[in-house]
């Protein structure tokens, strides 16, 4: 068929009075060509009819009211799942290759008579006006530290004018990690916005009471009211509402993946460098939007005169059993602070503690509920006085530092049952009063060489502070013989 710019100098040089075996001729056609579309008076697309009719018959004719009625019962269902059904129920009727013309179908029945769908409407932002934040799990990111998983989250946070961003790694969806998160953000992009938008956070309040409930959402208006931001919300279990940032995240994964698959290695030697990696990451993605950025940054407020440095503070007894109890997980402490009531602040990865304004203890936060941190540092002491009670502590899996420790009394209670509790305990007193690190190299060594790892016999291997040998020094006898070589000697004048 030929095109309506052919047809259309075809009848120019036709109006000019060209004959009409030159007009198709320059028209490139031929002359039967022009003839038909001279009577036809028509454009080719004009004369051009809608395909209403199948050119081939539909595999399905004898199914199809059958496959609509499960689409209007749950237009959910894929043309997958309804194929893989259809030859369930007629093994010899369809071929494996027809599911692409099934799909094709359905896709045309959803178009034509299927059901209504949500409409995302694209919103116009102004710089300065909105930040979304949201948390982003990177376990399948395979990231390691020193060989071990490294199971973490990400806190990102995104201007939704410039969609500049800023990220920090925490460990769960607390009230401490959102707002040591925004307080990062902020500082480091130097600006307040407006609005802060995030979900309702149902991994971090669901499982909470109400009293608590109402406590999350005061301390997060209080955190908004510090920064003069105004807080907004999605609405529960809409999450294209925190759009840009659900967006951030995907691209932001999928860019972590790609350095990582450059780097070659997702092992890091230590936390700090995988930050330092994420940052640098971020700076690198932050330079591309570094025009819309600065035109943002002019519209944000300016930050407070300090950051807030959030942190929920608890009034808590120190037990008898020198632990505290902290939202429902069991921590223990020195055992001088047993009977005081310690202040404890409540961050998104440590617990401080204090008696007064004096600093006691730092201790790594728990992740979850019902769960217990028991260092054998803080109980020793009482321990190593009565090792009878070793046997039976609740909390005696916490006192094997490192899998040798456990090999080691395993070995002791194999070879000597009477006298395993007393003297592993007196083993972790040296490990405690001298290097961990040298008496598991001392367990090591007595281990591998099958000797029963007493306290003596890995006393004798640690090198014990305090107690090393001098090194004897000797005087140097002094001959100072090679020197009178150097004078020269004197000769008398005859």
């Amino acid at each position: 068929m030929k095109k309506d710019t052919e047809v259309k100098l075809l009848m120019r040089e036709r109006r000019k009075g060209t004959p009409q075996r030159l007009a198709a001729a320059r028209a490139g056609m031929g002359e039967r060509t022009a003839r038909k579309y001279e009577q036809a008076g028509e454009l080719p697309s004009q004369l051009k009819r809608p395909h209403t009719w199948a050119t081939r018959d539909n595999p399905f004719e004898q199914d199809w009211p059958w496959v609509v009625a499960q689409l209007e019962r749950d237009p959910a269902l894929q043309g997958s799942t309804l194929f893989a059904l259809l030859c369930e129920q007629h093994p010899s009727r369809y071929r494996p290759t027809q599911i692409r013309t099934l799909q094709r179908h359905i896709a045309r029945w959803r178009a034509v008579s299927g059901p209504e769908q949500e409409v995302i409407f694209e919103q116009r932002h102004q710089p300065g006006e909105r930040a979304q934040s949201d948390f982003t799990h990177m376990e399948d990111l395979g990231v390691t530290i020193a060989g071990e998983p490294f199971p973490h989250m990400v806190y990102h946070f995104v201007l939704t004018s410039s969609n500049a961003e800023a990220a920090s790694i925490c460990f769960s969806e607390s009230f401490e990690a959102l707002a040591e998160g925004i307080e990062k953000a902020l500082w480091q992009i130097g600006g307040v916005p407006e609005q802060h938008r995030t979900d309702h956070l149902t991994a971090a309040v669901r499982h909470l009471r109400k009293e608590e409930r109402e406590d999350w959402t005061l301390r997060y208006q209080a955190l908004m009211q510090h920064y003069r931001m105004q807080p907004t919300w999605n609405n529960q279990g809409v999450a294209h509402e925190n759009g840009d940032v659900e967006q951030s995240h995907h691209r932001f994964k999928q860019a972590v993946d790609q350095a990582l698959r450059v780097r070659w290695c997702r092992d890091f030697s230590n936390r700090s460098a995988y930050e330092h990696f994420l940052q640098d990451l971020v700076y690198k993605r932050n330079q591309t939007r570094d025009a819309r950025f600065t035109a943002e940054k002019e519209a944000l407020r300016p930050l407070p005169a300090a950051p807030l440095s959030p942190c929920k503070e608890l009034r808590v007894t120190v037990s008898r059993f020198s632990t505290i109890h902290v939202n429902s997980n069991i921590y223990s402490v020195p055992s001088r602070l047993i009977g005081t009531t310690v202040m404890v602040r409540v961050r998104a990865e440590t617990l401080e503690g204090y008696v007064g304004t004096s600093p006691v203890f730092v201790l790594p936060r728990l992740i979850g509920k019902h769960k217990h941190r028991i260092d054998y540092h803080h109980v020793i002491w009482s321990l190593v006085r009565k090792p009878g009670a070793f046997a039976a502590y609740q909390y005696r899996d916490e006192l094997f530092p490192t899998t040798t420790f456990r090999l080691a009394y395993d070995r002791l209670l194999a070879d000597w049952p009477k006298r395993a509790n007393q003297e592993y305990v007196r083993i972790l007193y040296l490990a405690a009063t001298t290097s961990e690190s040298e008496v598991e190299t001392a367990l090591c060594l007595l281990l591998e060489a099958a000797i029963l790892p007493t306290l003596v016999a890995v006393r004798d291997l640690v090198h014990l502070p305090g107690v090393q040998s001098v090194p004897q020094l000797h005087t140097p006898t002094l001959d100072l013989s090679p020197y009178d070589q150097l004078i020269p000697s004197r000769r008398t004048n005859g």
